[in-house]
């Protein structure tokens, strides 16, 4: 999973899989959601990010995490 912020738009990408999305849905006023040529979720697109989240702080609990990357 991958979290990419675009400071120029104010929006936050997030990432389950880095296969290609084939469809897009909106399902709430500025939330996006992508999905493959299945129909799962590839990943959720947030607009107005910073007046809607807390980006300032990133937790996780209970996450097998293997690797992690700061960028």
């Amino acid at each position: 999973m991958k979290m990419h912020y675009y400071p120029d738009t104010d929006s936050l990408y997030v990432e389950f899989k880095s296969e290609p999305s084939v469809e897009t849905r909106e399902v709430a006023d500025g939330l996006n959601v992508d999905l493959d040529a299945r129909g799962n979720v590839v990943g959720f697109d947030i607009d107005h990010a910073a007046e809607r989240l807390d980006l300032a702080t990133l937790e996780t609990e209970a996450l097998p995490i293997r690797a992690y990357k700061a960028g």
